[in-house]
């Protein structure tokens, strides 16, 4: 059995991601560890069930100046990660609330209610409501 647990995810700083990933997308800290060399592993994860153990972004802080540059647009361009929501009109209205930015206006699709978000980094998201 496999699964993938982590995606990691270029950002300009550890704290600043972190309070952007949890206090405006609401997901939880899952761990925050000091490693020898100066950088952090930093897991964070939207909320679930008790016990979910499904795939947490590793917030990596860019290194040097060629991952710096693609902070935002590690997929050139196109939606990078898909947030999975049980009551999509619940968290659209929270997030734009807390000021995410939405390039579309929500649509039904045949395969889910879903709108496009862009993320502090720059990041395109798709957030979906499966059917």
């Amino acid at each position: 059995m496999q699964s993938i647990a982590n995606v990691a995810l270029l950002v300009p700083d550890y704290d600043e991601a972190i309070a952007y990933y949890c206090d405006v997308l609401g997901f939880e800290l899952v761990e925050d560890i000091a490693m020898p060399n100066g950088q952090r592993w930093v897991l964070v994860a939207p909320p679930g069930p008790p016990g979910s153990t499904g795939t947490r972004l590793l917030l990596a802080r860019a290194k040097g100046e060629a991952q710096t540059q693609r902070i935002g647009d590690q997929t050139g361009g196109r939606v990078f990660l898909f947030l999975n929501t049980d009551d999509f009109w619940r968290d659209y209205r929270a997030y734009q609330s807390r000021g995410v930015e939405f390039l579309e206006t929500p649509r039904e699709e045949s395969y889910a209610t879903v709108a496009v978000f862009r993320d502090r980094f720059g990041n395109q998201w798709d957030l979906l409501q499966p059917k």
